[in-house]
């Protein structure tokens, strides 16, 4: 009996909420309604953006994914009880509202919203849950963009009901499928590779996965798919790609997840040009589905050299000037002992010129000063220009040839603020790159810098060196990853001057953002085993171990091949403008790698441990 009065009210609960969920039946989203609905009677479902109760009427605005609708409860056309029903509903609840569309009353009209012109009197209305008080608002743009992150992210379920947040989902949705159209438009093939592999530890630090059945032994998540792609064009699918997930343990930042997207890609018979080709066409099919612009191609293309040369750093911002000026010829013979004696040992003086900015605080000073001593440098030496004056106390050594030269090159004028660096040419390129953002910030801050929201200046860098030398290990490594081919011309200095060898790597750079990277790849296993052994020192035993299925596999017909990886979240930030990669990542995790809303990473049980021969030794916290 009991066994079956439990069966007879598990049967009537599953009838009656079919029978509701029937009725739960929406007939349009909440951005949907327009005046050409006037008279119709329509059903609304989603959440309680606000409520307001004025003179005895009673305004809801629901709000679901598509927009807001507002909604008007008049006691004298609803029932007491569903009345009370709506003046007792909180933000956020989750409601269903029936009723007439009609006109909004003259001078009540929002044209903010969509359905602005219209409101929906309702005749009925069923509360499908009632939300608990909020943590923190999600219908104020003003209050809720200044909640603590950690706040945000530990409630991520309602951060993500933002309207600004659920716009950066439904924009990174269209992105991916506009990426996806584009690359089946151009033949490729979309292969999903493993994302459990092997540990390659030559690049960032991995996340590893012990193996229960293979005691000892370790997947590795992958830090990208690269060798994979690379085995898909020895096997002839010639032109493959995916949004493929990444991992890398890595300290974070706010360009930076432990878990990542990037949009990867790789092709058969090809050369650069047709990747710049590619790329451009893609970047250009997103910005228009995106933000319905129409950006300008070929893209400017400048070498690595130049790019440092410059501007400072390898993936400049051409939006604003502020270039580096060259002047180790004019202080060669210096009194000025920084400079000249700079030169004498090899180094360079570069000066930019941050116009406007001689009223430059000693805090600003101070912290750019610490850029460059977070470079090695002993300190910065500048020249203030104010009141007709060059106030400054290195102004007493310089010749009038000198100040001659300084103020012709660099334009000097009343107000400008000369920033120097006297170290060797790569320090002083960097020292002065970092410290050019650094006054590019402060420019915009007091609004003597306009940089429009919808400029994207896009370049290509070009012409990196395949090779960079590390003096502690004294070898060399590579600059991008070992797969990179030398340039052709470039080859026979591999054993005589590596140095000078070029890569055919390139990197596609927008506002001073590196969207991704990629090269032609080695595809002669001589010349790849060559690299790895006789170039990059890598043990013959270890270079088998790590490397040789690939050696193996080019073996039997590599086609020439290429491609590229694209930080697809990056991406994502530039085109929504926000700086933070977070807030384009449903789940993101914080800067030291935690899920605040999940509370992971976690313990893992005991018997876990034990199945997968783990001993742990973790040191006790104080």
């Amino acid at each position: 009996m009991l066994g079956g009065n439990s069966d007879n009210v598990t049967s009537c609960f599953a009838r009656d909420w079919a029978e509701r969920l029937l009725s739960m039946k929406r007939t349009h989203h909440c951005n949907e309604l327009r005046p050409e609905h006037l008279g119709q009677t329509v059903t609304l479902t989603g959440w309680v953006h606000s409520r307001r109760d004025l003179g005895g009427l009673i305004f809801v605005d629901i709000r679901d994914r598509e927009g807001r609708t507002q909604t008007v409860f008049d006691p004298s056309n609803l029932p007491p009880a569903l009345f009370e029903a709506a003046s007792h509903l909180r933000s956020e609840s989750v409601v269903e509202v029936s009723g007439t569309v009609r006109q909004r009353p003259a001078g009540t009209s929002n044209s903010k919203i969509g359905t602005g012109e219209v409101e929906v009197m309702a005749s009925h209305i069923e509360v499908l849950n009632q939300s608990e008080v909020l943590p923190f608002p999600v219908d104020d743009p003003e209050v809720s963009s200044k909640v603590n992150e950690e706040l945000r992210l530990q409630y991520r379920y309602l951060d993500l009901r933002r309207p600004e947040m659920a716009r950066n989902l439904r924009l990174r949705s269209k992105v991916a499928t506009a990426t996806r159209v584009f690359l089946d438009e151009q033949g490729f093939l979309e292969v999903e590779t493993p994302t459990l592999f092997k540990s390659t530890p030559e690049g960032a630090r991995e996340f590893l996965v012990p193996s229960r059945v293979h005691p000892g032994q370790f997947y590795a998540l992958p830090q990208s798919p690269q060798q994979f792609k690379q085995i898909l064009m020895v096997a002839g699918v010639e032109r493959y790609f995916q949004l493929a997930r990444c991992y890398r343990d890595e300290d974070l930042r706010a360009d930076r997840q432990p878990e990542f997207t990037q949009v990867d890609l790789e092709m058969s018979f090809i050369d650069r040009e047709d990747l710049y080709a590619l790329i451009e066409g893609l970047l250009k099919k997103v910005w228009k589905t995106a933000l319905g612009m129409d950006i300008q191609t070929p893209f400017l293309r400048i070498p690595f050299y130049d790019a440092l040369n410059r501007y400072g750093i390898d993936k400049p911002d051409t939006r604003f000037g502020m270039e580096l000026t060259d002047f180790t010829e004019e202080f060669r013979a210096s009194t000025f002992k920084v400079f000249s004696g700079t030169i004498s040992n090899g180094g360079v003086i570069k000066a930019i010129n941050a116009k406007g900015l001689a009223g430059a605080t000693q805090g600003q000073i101070e912290t750019m000063t610490d850029y460059a001593k977070s470079f090695g440098a002993k300190g910065l030496a500048f020249i203030k220009v104010e009141g007709g004056e060059w106030k400054s106390p290195i102004v007493k050594f310089f010749t009038e040839a000198e100040k001659a030269a300084l103020k012709t090159k660099l334009a000097i004028e009343e107000g400008d603020l000369i920033l120097f660096a006297a170290d060797q040419w790569l320090n002083a390129c960097e020292i002065l790159g970092r410290i050019r953002l650094y006054c590019a910030d402060v420019l915009k801050s007091q609004g003597k810098l306009v940089i429009p929201a919808n400029q994207f200046n896009f370049l290509w860098v070009v012409e990196f060196p395949l090779l960079s030398f590390d003096k502690e290990q004294n070898r060399w490594y590579s600059s991008h990853h070992p797969f990179t081919a030398p340039v052709t011309e470039d080859i026979p200095l591999l054993a005589t001057d590596p140095k000078k060898v070029r890569g055919q790597h390139y990197d596609i750079v927008v506002n001073g953002v590196e969207l991704g990277g990629g090269s032609i790849r080695i595809h002669q296993p001589q010349v790849q085993k060559k690299i790895f052994e006789e170039v990059l020192q890598i043990p013959p035993e270890m270079v088998e171990a790590r490397f040789g299925y690939m050696l193996e596999a080019f073996k039997y017909g590599a086609p020439p091949h290429g491609g590229i990886a694209l930080g697809f979240d990056r991406l994502i930030a530039i085109l929504c403008g926000t700086t933070s990669i977070r807030d384009v990542i449903a789940f993101p995790k914080t800067a030291k790698g935690t899920d605040l809303m999940t509370s992971s990473p976690a313990p893992a049980e005991p018997r876990q441990l034990r199945d997968l021969h783990i001993e742990l030794r973790v040191a006790k916290k104080d």
